[in-house]
């Protein structure tokens, strides 16, 4: 083991040795080196001659780059847009981010966490927690409504072995007992479980009540005195996009502290809260009573983002920083939210007619992109490839009886309409 290795693991032993009992062994071995990054970042404060470091090309007193390129960027200065970006991120925008969970998340207040790391948006956080923290056998503990990509992160590329529980309860609930049953049960099998929370969630469209997520927080906090480490991710990708009666923060502020055995970890980003998908900017954010032991997964962390990708793009984290600056990015992104609700509020007021009875029925939603439909009579993949050959219509099928469907690309005066041919394509089916 690497020396630099060892030391962050001393500190993790001394200041919360169960959170160097929740490291994977590749978690163990992670370190962030003192090389080619630690001695340019020397030579950017002490070289006022020359500074003949890091790998980039310049010009005058700027980066090199191509007038076509900048041509189209030009209202950004280029020292924002061409270098490399800290491994950690733009401290400017890490720091602002960091202001407005705090503003956005009420429960953090007082909360020991540190300062978000970017990842190369949230499916980059997802592989960092997979790597740091999951070794072959680990169990994950996730509702049966689950995002797809969660098996190839975990289960294929790090082995976890997946444990699902029904996501709602008989009367459309979140299933928090169901919930509480296979944590206990992984917990007195492993020792250690992997719990990801993903609200609003995907596929599904829901976000517990205040009740239900306090319960939730109940449930972990009770296995975690049982003696149980717990890894706890909250998924919050979709954050903010609350329709209706559900939590309106994450329940991350509520896990943060809440137990020297429950390491909580928040996954955030632009992408969806902002409506940029394409600047790939996410952020990861680890909560402990230490500074040390927050410190010491900064740069485990940091070792991990450099051995795979080096560092994350800089333009998109320099829109992004631009965009929550603006004067004009509360009002507009309040116009967006609208939007939103609107068209997930008209889903709800269709499918109340009584004609698609005997089609299907959905599952609760308040909250995301989307929702879906339990289908009665057909198969949801013949269904899906039946609306696409004759009807041009896309969907996606979740499993043998789900459609999912994403009312977030569906003009709310065409929601209507959409449903009415998918109600046709299953009745031609049926």
């Amino acid at each position: 083991m690497n020396p630099l290795a060892q030391e962050l693991n001393d500190v993790l032993a001394q200041k919360n040795p169960h959170v160097l009992e929740m490291l994977s062994d590749l978690g163990k071995n992670l370190f962030f080196p003192k090389g080619i990054l630690s001695q340019s970042a020397e030579a950017k404060e002490k070289a006022h001659k020359y500074n003949a470091t890091i790998g980039i090309a310049t010009e005058g007193d700027g980066p090199m780059y191509l007038q076509c390129i900048y041509d189209k960027l030009s209202a950004y200065n280029p020292k924002d847009i061409f270098p490399y970006a800290p491994p950690a991120g733009k401290p400017e925008l890490r720091a602002a981010w960091r202001e407005k969970m705090l503003r956005e998340n009420p429960s953090m207040e007082g909360k020991n966490f540190g300062v978000p790391i970017v990842t190369s948006a949230l499916t980059h956080g997802l592989s960092i927690v997979a790597d740091m923290f999951v070794d072959a056998g680990d169990h994950m503990v996730l509702p049966d409504m689950m995002w797809g990509n969660y098996n190839l992160t975990f289960s294929t590329r790090c082995g976890a072995v997946i444990k699902k529980y029904p996501t709602f309860t008989a009367t459309g609930g979140f299933n928090v007992p169901a919930f509480k049953s296979e944590l206990e049960k992984v917990a007195a099998e492993k020792g250690k479980a992997i719990v990801l929370l993903n609200f609003p969630n995907n596929p599904s469209g829901y976000t517990p009540s205040v009740e239900e997520g306090d319960a939730i927080v109940k449930v972990i906090k009770d296995v975690a005195e049982d003696g149980c480490n717990l890894v706890v991710v909250t998924d919050d990708a979709y954050f903010g996009l609350f329709y209706e009666d559900s939590m309106q923060e994450s329940l991350y502020g509520k896990l943060a502290n809440l137990h020297s055995r429950i390491l909580a970890i928040k996954l955030d980003g632009a992408t969806k809260e902002e409506y940029v998908w394409g600047f790939r900017t996410g952020f990861i954010t680890y909560a402990d009573a230490s500074d040390e032991v927050l410190n010491a997964l900064e740069k485990k962390t940091l070792g991990c983002i450099r051995a795979t990708i080096s560092n994350c793009p800089h333009p998109g984290q320099t829109f992004v920083l631009d965009a929550l600056r603006s004067d004009k990015f509360l009002e507009q992104k309040e116009q967006k939210y609208q939007i939103m609700k609107g068209r997930a509020l008209q889903v709800k007021k269709v499918l109340a007619d009584s004609k698609y009875d005997d089609a299907w029925e959905y599952y609760p939603f308040n909250s995301g992109y989307f929702m879906c439909l339990k289908l009665k009579k057909v198969e949801a993949e013949k269904l899906r490839l039946h609306l696409l050959d004759k009807y041009g219509v896309g969907t996606i099928a979740i499993n043998k009886t789900d459609l999912r469907i994403a009312f977030s690309c569906i003009a709310e005066e065409d929601i209507e309409e959409l449903f009415n041919i998918i109600h046709q394509a299953a009745t031609d089916l049926a």
